[in-house]
């Protein structure tokens, strides 16, 4: 039964846009995402996580005007970039669910790479800057391209395989990414490998896509700032890797079972060259 025009059909894929006094990038990369989101084949809705900003981005988002693709602030009351994207996660209800940066370094055509893949039973989609196919302009200085080569080298070993945990472009099935979500504990920029590993334990696996991705001035990373906590972090999860079992990974197309609730590995959103929902 179709929805009634006072009860709209709620959105195929929700996108979380983690935001940290980003009142300077925020409304640029906003209006690129709204415009992308408008020619998706899914119905799609947009969420800005403020995450205890002292400008004026919840202001930027409260005055959003009316577009296509609804945006809705939600509130982060402490700082951290896993603590945004954790509180949105956990505010989604979508079968598919992602996020990306709010300087929407990643370019925004990977989506049609990645819906796809998560419509034909992929769990979990993320974007990769090591991968041979993929376009990457960077300034990186000297200290954070040596800093990222030993993260790289530590996060392969918790996460078999990946190439780039630390690309801000990450989709996934939404009941996978909830239920990851909720045993995230590191609200810091290391976040992503705990979020990937909490997927594999719970029997996905991660695919991988190239993207073109550019260097965007503005990073709120420093890695004079930030460079300990966020190997002390690593070191955490590396710690925790060890004494948790891991599942094996489930096939792609095969039911997979969180907390003992059967979920289709297919999400079943339907695409509009399928033709459009009754």
């Amino acid at each position: 039964m179709a929805s009634s025009p006072l009860t709209p059909r709620p959105p195929d894929i929700e996108i979380i846009v983690p935001a940290r006094n980003e009142v300077g990038r925020l409304p640029d990369g906003l209006r690129a995402l709204c415009a992308k989101a408008a020619t998706l084949p899914l119905l799609a809705a947009i969420l800005v996580v403020d995450s205890a900003s002292t400008d004026s981005t919840a202001d930027v988002v409260r005055s959003w005007p009316a577009c296509p693709v609804p945006v809705r602030l939600v509130r982060c009351d402490r700082p951290g970039k896993g603590l945004a994207v954790r509180t949105g996660l956990l505010a989604t209800q979508a079968p598919l669910v992602g996020f990306c940066d709010a300087d929407m370094a990643t370019d925004l055509s990977a989506l049609d790479t990645a819906i796809p893949l998560l419509a034909a039973g992929h769990q979990v989609v993320i974007g990769s800057r090591g991968l041979r196919e993929s376009v990457v302009q960077s300034r990186s200085r000297l200290a954070r391209r040596a800093g990222a080569f030993v993260f790289r080298a530590v996060a392969a070993s918790i996460i078999p395989g990946s190439t780039d945990t630390q690309c801000g472009f990450k989709f996934f099935a939404g009941p996978l990414a909830r239920m990851a979500a909720g045993s995230l504990r590191t609200g810091g920029f290391a976040f992503d490998v705990e979020l990937l590993a909490a997927c594999l334990r719970l029997g996905a696996t991660v695919t991988e896509i190239p993207v073109h991705w550019q260097d965007v001035r503005g990073s709120t990373f420093s890695v004079s700032r930030h460079s300990a906590a966020v190997f002390r972090d690593l070191a955490s999860i590396w710690l925790r890797s060890l004494g948790q079992g891991a599942e094996a990974p489930a096939a792609e197309g095969s039911p997979v079972s969180y907390a003992g609730w059967a979920v289709p590995a297919t999400p079943r959103p339907q695409l509009a060259s399928d033709g459009a929902a009754s």
